[in-house]
């Protein structure tokens, strides 16, 4: 918008950029991204360009996964990889004849060692909601591919490098848009009264659903409904710093896992010492992750912190305890977070379609909606934010003479 010479106003409700892309640059020693942490398939991610180098792509580079207290074996993993192998291909055959309200569930493998594995790795862990709460088709329009760019100054670090020097108004809530004024709308709040020829609101689903922002008008009922159909699952993370040499036999970019009996375990999953820096980060999705949540906010962090050493005891025993330290550490709470409420959105069943509903511009250009859950292929990820972004501010251009 700055380069076609318009004038921009940013409104930002917290007190730094980023959103649900946040980087701690100092806690852990190194860099430690709270949420968003990759950039997912880079070559058409438009943020890979503008990082700077020094990432790595596709970074988990090994997987060690326990079966109990050992690691399993090679041929175990074997199966494993086969039956990760067959999962997307089973549910992709099943598009074409599948009812409109399919769900990932419906059509997931059952029965197997390792199935329910696979469906805690696709449901809680990447998409941070159970198979059974999204849209089949939503579900495999949204499947990513690598390359993957894990950067040493975060995706938060990113995010604030490339917003120094922006017109951004930090500690600006919007609390109320009116979108039909003449010549274009206004937004109130805390900052006072600011109107401008269109606006384009970033603010999360489950946030718009919460009703914290009014629009005057209210919203056309689809798009209001597009909103409900696409909430936010859950996704926290940790990070653990080594206490001393002990790297728990794990090589840099390691991955550790467990063997999972059912899909809603509170299983976690971690990364080991990216970049060979000294720390672990660790992952909890779905329904384990909204239940510490619900501790509320003073004492979910510290319930998931024990949590992710319990899990690593399962595997490594007391030795977990004595290579990695409490403090410090950290831990992510975007559950309890007002201006998230969640980590990132998935479609209802039968609501696959909701994604463009929500991208489409009202009220003649005036109305633009923008993020993550607006992109119909990169959603739940910041590229799809990125991208969503641009393409609603090339709508606004499109209608600025109108």
């Amino acid at each position: 918008m700055l380069a076609a010479g318009r004038s921009v106003q940013v409104l930002e409700a917290r007190n730094r950029p980023g959103g649900r892309a946040w980087t701690d640059p100092d806690t852990l020693g190194s860099p430690f991204d709270y949420g968003a942490t990759w950039l997912h398939q880079a070559e058409q991610n438009g943020l890979a360009a503008l990082a700077k180098g020094g990432f790595d792509h596709d970074t988990v580079r090994s997987h060690r996964c326990y079966i109990g207290s050992r690691p399993a074996g090679g041929a175990e993993m074997a199966e494993y990889d086969a039956t990760y192998a067959a999962f997307h291909p089973r549910l992709a055959a099943a598009r074409g004849t599948a009812p409109p309200d399919a769900t990932a569930a419906d059509y997931a493998p059952r029965g197997g060692e390792w199935d329910a594995t696979v469906a805690h790795w696709e449901g809680p862990v990447i998409c941070a909601a159970p198979l059974a709460a999204m849209d089949l088709r939503d579900f495999l329009d949204t499947q990513l591919g690598g390359p993957n760019l894990l950067l040493p100054e975060g995706i938060g670090g990113l995010l604030t490098r490339l917003a120094a020097g922006l017109p951004i108004a930090y500690g600006a809530a919007v609390q109320r848009l009116a979108w039909q004024e003449a010549g274009g709308v206004v937004a109130e709040g805390p900052f006072g009264r600011i109107a401008a020829r269109a606006a384009i609101v970033t603010a999360p689903t489950a946030v718009l659903a919460a009703g914290a922002i009014r629009f005057a008008p209210e919203l056309p009922a689809d798009t209001a409904q597009a909103i409900h159909d696409l909430p936010l699952g859950l996704l926290n993370k940790v990070g653990l710093r080594a206490a001393g040499l002990d790297r728990l036999g794990l090589p840099p970019f390691a991955g550790l896992e467990r063997r999972v009996q059912r899909e809603e375990e509170a299983a976690m999953t971690f990364v080991a010492w990216p970049f060979a820096r000294d720390h672990m980060m660790g992952f909890i999705g779905g329904e384990a992750a909204w239940a510490l949540s619900r501790l509320g906010p003073d004492k979910a962090p510290a319930a998931l912190l024990e949590h992710a050493f319990a899990e690593l005891s399962l595997a490594y025993g007391p030795r977990a305890a004595r290579a990695l330290r409490r403090e410090p550490a950290l831990a992510s709470d975007w559950g309890n977070d007002p201006w998230s409420l969640g980590a990132y959105s998935h479609a209802r069943p039968g609501r696959a379609e909701a994604r463009r509903i929500l991208a489409r511009s009202l009220g003649e250009g005036r109305l633009s909606f923008a993020g993550e859950a607006c992109h119909p292929r990169f959603a739940a990820t910041v590229g799809g934010a990125w991208a969503s972004g641009e393409q609603a501010a090339a709508a606004v251009l499109a209608t600025a003479g109108r």
